[in-house]
């Protein structure tokens, strides 16, 4: 039997798990509870999405599993919410908020088992990268649904909760940092002499053909950098003004400043 499912916070991250949890039928629309913090809001997610959405949190709080999705500065808010409405113990809370670690949401929501999970946005399309880290009350069997349920949307890895704010940083952050760079490189091909709206296409296009490319050949990002850069050629002539605007270290430094920023929200 599918558990039930309540999502608490239903923004950009959880809608992104949720439409295509329904879409693929892993969860069905009489089995989802999600509750938001105003009516405007509950009114146009309910008209948008196929499931119960609204502001009393009771049915998101009964259920069987409940995705946390709030931001982190809500968290000793809606512990003290969820307080007020208990249910059987050694239910599932899955957290997606960044920073905040297995032992602290063990320590604010006592009596459930705690699952620390990182997805990014990109599991809209099914193209997703989720890290999960499980406290130790969380069975094998809870363990295979939900890397089957986060599967669904893209990759799943299992690893040491240590590990997951430099896994935010490189895998959700990331997923900005990768836009303003797809944006640049559009601006670049206008500054060139490109229509705005075929630099647009070609710019993402570029993205997805190398990532596809460094994959399914397994080549180190310095190899087909080599590959494509020949002697007094266009390509170095283009790496070597990246060099000199620091974009090497400046990706670098954005990845550690996400990592640093996920451990003070936490």
């Amino acid at each position: 039997m599918t558990p039930s499912l309540g999502v608490v916070g239903l923004g950009r991250m959880a809608q992104a798990l949720v439409r295509p949890w329904l879409q693929l039928g892993l969860v069905r629309p009489g089995q989802l509870q999600a509750v938001v913090a105003s009516d405007a809001s509950a009114s146009r997610l309910a008209a948008d999405l196929p499931c119960a959405v609204g502001t009393d949190p009771a049915p998101a709080w009964g259920s069987d599993v409940v995705l946390l999705a709030v931001k982190p500065q809500q968290l000793e808010a809606v512990a003290a919410q969820q307080a007020v409405h208990p249910g059987p113990t050694g239910r599932l809370l899955v957290s997606v908020l960044a920073g905040v670690t297995v032992a602290r949401l063990e320590s604010l929501f006592a009596g459930w088992r705690c699952v620390r999970a990182v997805p990014n946005t990109p599991a809209l399309v099914r193209s997703g990268l989720t890290g999960l880290a499980y406290g130790p009350g969380v069975e094998l069997a809870d363990r295979q649904w939900l890397e089957a349920l986060f599967g669904a949307v893209g990759e799943v890895l299992t690893l040491p909760e240590a590990q997951l704010d430099a896994f935010l940083a490189l895998t959700s952050s990331g997923t900005g940092f990768v836009a303003l760079v797809v944006e640049a490189l559009a601006d670049g091909a206008v500054a060139a002499g490109l229509p705005r709206d075929l630099a647009l296409r070609l710019a993402p296009a570029t993205l997805a053909g190398t990532a596809a490319l460094l994959q399914q050949q397994q080549l180190h990002p310095g190899q087909l950098k080599d590959m494509v850069s020949s002697p007094g050629g266009t390509t170095i002539a283009g790496l070597r003004a990246l060099e000199r605007g620091g974009l090497r270290s400046a990706l670098i430094e954005a990845v550690l400043a996400a990592a640093e920023r996920s451990r003070q929200l936490g």
